[in-house]
């Protein structure tokens, strides 16, 4: 009888632990927030004659967020972790960034107009983001625009999960917008 009370005993004790880790491989495995969007390169669309006009950023509970807005149609971009280099002098922004890892990007439309000059008031190296408190993004610098090409370096705290993609509106204005994840899984 006593055997049989400690064989049941020791089956439930490993029923249990059984359980209980497949329960924590589960949620290790699980994706933070749902997000599943890796750190490869995106690029996408073409090039557009469209001029930035203003960038922010945004915080949400699982990612930070930054956004580049057009006067017109734009669709391309090509974001990637790596060193970023200024637009036509092609010097190396690192030393202007803060954070642990560097994200390039390289916007397929100007930051200028034909007509007016810049439509953007930066100059290479300048932050036209505050990203003071946010979670993951620490940068946003100013790369310059050459040739229909504008580029920033955006320094995140390391090298996490983003994603890019391009909105419509407000009128006829469009966003591409760039969404850095808090971490990778829960």
């Amino acid at each position: 009888m006593r055997i049989r009370r400690a064989l049941v005993a020791v089956a439930v004790l490993i029923a249990g632990l059984v359980a209980a880790g497949g329960a924590t491989t589960a949620s290790a495995a699980a994706p933070y927030c749902g997000i599943t969007w890796g750190s490869g390169a995106k690029t996408a669309g073409t090039l557009s004659g469209a001029p930035l006009i203003n960038v922010r950023a945004g915080r949400h509970d699982c990612w930070d967020r930054v956004v580049f807005e057009f006067n017109g149609p734009v669709t391309g971009y090509s974001v990637s972790y790596g060193e970023t280099y200024t637009d036509g002098a092609g010097q190396p922004m690192s030393p202007y960034t803060a954070g642990g890892a560097l994200l390039s990007v390289s916007l397929r439309a100007p930051a200028y107009d034909g007509s007016h000059g810049a439509t953007v008031p930066y100059r290479v190296g300048d932050h036209p983001v505050n990203a003071f408190g946010y979670r993951t993004l620490r940068d946003v610098v100013f790369g310059g625009s050459f040739e229909g090409y504008t580029t920033f370096a955006v320094g995140v705290r390391a090298q996490l999960p983003f994603r890019v993609f391009v909105l419509a509106g407000p009128g006829s204005h469009s966003r591409i917008v760039l969404d850095v994840a808090h971490r990778w899984q829960a």
